[in-house]
Formats: C-alpha cells, structure tokens, sequence
C-alpha cells in the first residue's frame, strides 16, 4: 500500500450555482461557484455524468494500486462550489488533488502567484499522466496547459492536476467516452500514471 492519498473531483454537477466567488484567496475577480457543464454532441450525455462515471473508474484503477481515494462528490445532485472542492482535498492534505472535465471550457489570460508553492509538484504529476496516457492515447496539442484562472486550482494549497478526458463537443471524443471500453482504458492509463507519481514521492 503506498502512503499517497488522492481526492478526485468529478467536475460540474446537475444544478449549476452561478452565484460568484472569488477566484483565488484575496482576489477581487470572481466566477461562478460551479457550471452544470457541458452536453455530449452525439450522445447527449451531460457532462457533470460522464465526469462522476470517469472518477469512478479512476477511484477502482487507484485503489487496486493501493492508493487511497475520496471523491468529492459520489452523485451528480449536489451543491458544491470550486472554491469548496479545492478545500475539501487542502482539508484532507492530498498528496494530490485530480479534476476530472471533458469540455475545455474555461479559457485562460491571467498571471498570477496563487499556484506558485504547488507548481513544481503539479507539474510534475501532470507529466507523469501524460507520459502514460499519450503513447496510447492521441492527446490534442501537447495535452498540457498553464492557466490560473481557475478557482479549482487557486484554492488548492495541495498538487494539483485537471484532467481534460475529451472534449464532448468533438463528435469522434463524444463518442468514446461513452464506450465503457476506451473510458476505462483512459483511467487505467491516468491511475498509472498517478501511481508512478506516487511512487516518486514514497
């Protein structure tokens, strides 16, 4: 068993809270609490179902490697903010915090420090998924990006990573994501990758 704990966040959910809250602590920029997400082109699968359906598969890969999971959220009728699920994964000390999307919604144009003590560490967790997941898995782009606009990331005080599964928008990404077989090949290669990160830090 290795000593490494994750919390896997399945992001959105059904009820989308568009109250704001800030986007980093002390910011006076805010964004909506949490979206309901997006909607699968061809399957019209939302995505906040996909998301918890992936997290799932994701907990089973991480706990046969001995890794301990929680998830945010185990249902898709909650209210949780980006803000509160950041705090949940700093309140269990996280040696890693995962957020699971499929809708690259959100877009980036701001610099800022808010990440700085955690960069290091999330960068290098990324590497190690996308390390295990290209080969098998055609990423678009380079499969990583920097961004700070985003609340799930500025309140972390823990490593964390955004895991973009697909993008249902895209009818080719939609589609597999709702083949049980290519989902779970996905999570087997991201729990792989999680777990050689883990691994580094025993």
């Amino acid at each position: 068993e290795l000593d490494f704990l994750v919390v896997i966040d399945p992001g959105h959910q059904k009820e989308a809270n568009l109250e704001q809250e800030p986007i980093g602590p002390g910011a006076a920029e805010t964004k909506y609490k949490v979206t309901g997400g997006t909607t699968g082109v061809v399957t019209n699968k939302p995505e906040y179902v996909l998301n918890l359906e992936a997290s799932l598969l994701l907990q089973e890969q991480l706990e046969e490697r001995g890794i301990q999971v929680i998830l945010t959220r185990t249902t898709d009728d909650v209210d949780i903010s980006n803000k509160e699920r950041a705090e949940m994964a700093n309140s269990y000390h996280a040696d890693l915090f995962v957020r699971i999307h499929a809708d690259g919604s959100e877009s980036a144009d701001t610099k800022d420090s808010y990440t700085a003590s955690i960069y290091q560490e999330s960068n290098e967790a990324a590497t190690f998924v996308i390390n295990h997941v290209s080969p098998t898995i055609e990423l678009n782009q380079s499969g990583l990006f920097y961004r700070s606009d985003m609340s799930g990331f500025n309140w972390s005080e823990v490593p964390v990573i955004l895991l973009e599964i697909g993008f249902m928008t895209n009818p080719e990404d939609d589609r597999n994501l709702s083949d049980p077989m290519y989902l779970e090949n996905l999570m087997e290669l991201v729990g792989a990758g999680i777990e050689a990160y883990a691994q580094t830090k025993q």
